[in-house]
């Protein structure tokens, strides 16, 4: 049990701090600054609905993505521990939210009607960083006991659910912590998010070793 509540402590602050939606908090604002606050919370929810389909879709069928293209878990584990670094890279230099889309997508997805689903689901919350995530978390439940993929469905959950809820308040969030408190806390979670790729490095190195 002790093992359980560990591992889900692990899948929740990997899942929450790559999704990162705080970091999402100023580009969400800024795409959307035209739009009345009925469409924002439209948008808020139906961005986070997608995005939490698109890793619930990658963290359920993600064993099968593995065979059909013959991919090890070890050689996953290594490249979602490496792509993961990259992301706390971005963190720790507080530049997260700017490297997921480029200024001109920006500035067009400013323009856009509808921002819910492109950049805003994909690739803002549900980035490539977040799916190799979610798939390496249930890949290492899977390879103790099947109960182990309920802790990682309910990481995602749980931090869509906070996503919701910190994006429809995105302008009291960022009044709050104000552009400081933001990037502190980037760089706190991009700081805890690179001990976990390290970790995901290393289980994978070791796997990779172990293989005949």
């Amino acid at each position: 049990m002790t093992e359980l509540v560990t591992f889900f402590f692990v899948a929740l602050s990997a899942v929450f701090f790559v999704v990162d939606p705080i970091g999402v908090v100023p580009i969400f604002l800024a795409i959307t600054s035209n739009d009345p606050p009925d469409k924002i919370r439209q948008m808020a929810r139906r961005a986070c609905v997608t995005g939490y389909l698109i890793l619930m879709t990658f963290a359920i069928f993600g064993g099968v993505i593995f065979k059909i293209f013959g991919i090890s878990l070890g050689a996953f584990r290594v490249a979602g521990g490496l792509l993961l670094m990259l992301t706390a890279l971005d963190m720790l230099r507080a530049k997260r939210a700017g490297t997921r889309t480029s200024p001109e997508e920006t500035e067009e997805s400013a323009r856009k009607e509808d921002v819910a689903l492109v950049p805003l689901a994909m690739p803002l919350l549900a980035g490539p960083g977040s799916i190799a995530s979610v798939m390496v978390l249930m890949s290492q439940g899977n390879g103790r006991s099947l109960l182990f993929a309920v802790p990682v469905l309910l990481a995602v959950t749980i931090t869509f659910v906070a996503a919701y809820y910190i994006l429809r308040a995105a302008s009291l969030v960022q009044r709050v912590l104000g552009k400081s408190g933001v990037a502190i806390l980037e760089r706190v979670m991009g700081l805890i998010l690179a001990a976990i790729a390290v970790q995901f490095v290393a289980d994978g190195a070791r796997d990779l070793l172990r293989a005949p």
